[in-house]
């Protein structure tokens, strides 16, 4: 039906979350009407990030070089550790400027019926960075899921034995898909009336 060209960029947006085959379609044929300058630089932006974009070796957040541009920061606190599932939830406090510390990605969240357990998510590197002694508090800001609570406490457990507070986040706060939505107030708010886990 459609040329082949045409016919695997429809498919290739099918890969993007949310976006089905009405979509991918509008998508595609957008880009049929772009000029090549537009459609040139669309196409090296894709090829950029995946030549130039890798996971930064301390906290897991994404990176253009080995170590990103916040752990490579001397100016942060460096004892305290911002626990999030994904990079874009780090992006979401860095716009709004409500934190200094150090943040850490687990790539996901504990699912026992998944099959998801503590080896297949970024949970040995925070344990080592907690280690070193510097690191004074863990602050846990995982959505308020089966899967996300499971996780803060099967942290809050593995961390209890280490000189180490870990608390999280003041609830209320959408974490997560909504957390773009969040004004910055409401994000000091939920940081600073963080509580311990217990």
């Amino acid at each position: 039906m459609y040329p082949s060209s045409v016919r695997q960029l429809i498919d290739s947006f099918k890969n993007l979350p949310g976006i089905g085959e009405k979509s991918a379609e509008r998508l595609a044929f957008s880009m049929v009407n772009f000029d090549k300058e537009t459609l040139t630089n669309f196409s090296n932006a894709i090829v950029n990030v995946r030549d130039l974009v890798s996971t930064c070796k301390i906290c897991g957040n994404i990176s253009e070089g080995d170590i990103c541009s916040i752990c490579s920061n001397e100016d942060r606190n460096n004892g305290m550790i911002f626990v999030v599932e994904k990079p874009k939830d780090i992006f979401l406090f860095e716009k709004l400027g409500v934190y200094k510390g150090r943040y850490h990605v687990l790539g996901g969240l504990l699912s026992p019926l998944e099959g998801i357990g503590p080896d297949d998510i970024n949970l040995k590197s925070l344990l080592e960075r907690v280690r070193d002694g510097k690191v004074k508090e863990v602050i846990l800001a995982l959505k308020p899921s089966v899967e996300g609570e499971t996780t803060m406490q099967y942290i809050r457990k593995v961390l209890s034995e280490m000189d180490v507070t870990v608390s999280k986040i003041a609830t209320g706060v959408p974490i997560g898909t909504d957390m773009e939505y969040i004004d910055s107030l409401t994000l000091e708010l939920a940081i600073d009336e963080r509580k311990d886990i217990s």
